[in-house]
């Protein structure tokens, strides 16, 4: 078992940035790709980045490309998404996932272990 725990969500204004972190304990030591989702009021839960155990790959989303980055402290067991240049539509719960299967998984099939989210709004 893989339990993530997500922090970092709050209020910022449109253009602001807010920095998301997720520890990840336990079952740890098994190459997990990492990932992050967002799911918007009323909306299907959507990728936003992935990032695999080692070699700094990396995929996002082309809605957040640009503005959004993701990195990974293996060490500390953590996860990063940075976010600059927020819009009102980047609103919503964002989730840390964790996958023992691909390199980058975009899809939420392929995720194993779920946070339970953190609150991002960006007021406009």
């Amino acid at each position: 078992q893989v339990h993530l725990v997500e922090s970092g969500g709050g209020l910022v204004q449109a253009g602001g940035s807010l920095r998301l972190s997720c520890a990840a304990s336990g079952r740890t030591s098994n190459n997990l790709a990492m990932g992050w989702f967002r799911q918007a009021p009323g909306k299907e839960r959507e990728f936003v980045a992935t990032i695999a155990w080692g070699a700094g790959i990396t995929n996002t989303a082309d809605s957040v490309k640009g503005r959004f980055t993701i990195s990974r402290d293996n060490a500390k067991n953590t996860v990063t998404l940075q976010m600059t240049s927020l819009k009102p539509e980047d609103t919503g719960v964002y989730f840390c996932a964790a996958s023992s299967r691909g390199v980058v998984p975009i899809t939420i099939p392929f995720y194993d272990y779920w946070g339970q989210g953190t609150q991002v709004t960006v007021a406009s």
